[in-house]
């Protein structure tokens, strides 16, 4: 049995397509448990879950690392799949990321990402174009919204720690080895539409990072330059999308300093790339 665990916050516009994907592939790995952990919602999050029999546990304050701590607590399977509620897993995926994690004996494993950018504007085009390209974001955990843990995986840590980053604290508990790009299935992830909600969407992200490395020290960090010396050297016809990466990533980085200073870290996500009543 695999144990999915989904921490949602006002996601009633998204859950339902999730939701889709997930008992469809859940009818591939029967049986299945699946959690969903809506937190300080405002709409109808909790509701859409229950309509779709899932199991619910609902939390009065909004937080993802405390609701994937409840969800994990109600779990009661391995491999253990925590899920972003936003996220358009492919029929079968479940399947392959857990027979693989099986097979290969890894201690993580993720899908593909699947970057949605139709109808998305240039500059969000052109940062993606560098983006999908980083050494850390083909071989890493984070930016897929999904990722599976075997049993000993799950003992790597305790609860997840407060800070925002869930992925890029499970990307750092691994070594190469030990986590899994299963490029045999892949996740669908939605782009932000335009480059402002882009940037405020990498603001959330880099102040969540460096709030977690603060927290932690032996988080993973950054290499500030993989744009140039993994990317654009190596595919120099990339060369002019990398000034919108360079520009937006500078952008995001000034905010999301402002951000902390301010106190106003907090989980959040880009409404504009959540379409209501949308299907997988």
């Amino acid at each position: 049995m695999t144990s999915i665990v989904i921490a949602a916050h006002n996601e009633a516009t998204v859950l339902d397509r999730c939701l889709d994907s997930v008992l469809r592939n859940a009818a591939v790995v029967d049986p299945a448990q699946v959690i969903v952990v809506p937190n300080g919602c405002s709409d109808e999050t909790a509701a859409v879950a229950r309509r779709r029999g899932v199991t619910v546990v609902e939390l009065a304050e909004p937080g993802k690392a405390a609701a994937l701590n409840v969800g994990d607590a109600v779990a009661d399977s391995f491999p253990r799949v925590y899920l972003d509620a936003d996220v358009l897993l492919d029929e079968g995926a479940l399947d392959v990321l857990t027979r693989e994690l099986d097979r290969s004996g890894a201690l993580a494993a993720v899908p593909a990402r699947r970057m949605e950018l139709s109808g998305r504007s240039p500059a969000v085009r052109a940062y993606y174009a560098i983006h999908s390209r980083l050494p850390a974001v083909v071989g890493g955990l984070y930016g897929r919204g999904v990722i599976a843990l075997s049993r000993t995986g799950r003992e790597r840590f305790g609860q997840f720690p407060a800070e925002t980053a869930d992925d890029l604290f499970l990307d750092s508990l691994f070594t190469e080895r030990e986590r899994l790009v299963v490029t045999s299935t892949s996740v669908r992830v939605e782009a932000p539409i335009r480059a402002e909600d882009l940037i405020r969407r990498l603001v959330r992200v880099r102040a969540g990072n460096a709030d977690l490395r603060d927290a932690l020290p032996g988080v993973r960090r950054s290499n500030r330059r993989a744009w140039l010396t993994d990317v654009v050297l190596r595919a120099p016809w990339l060369a002019p999308a990398a000034v919108c990466y360079v520009a937006i990533t500078l952008l995001a980085a000034r905010g999301a300093r402002r951000a902390r200073r301010a106190g106003q870290v907090a989980w959040g996500h880009d409404r504009t790339s959540r379409a209501p009543g949308e299907k997988a």
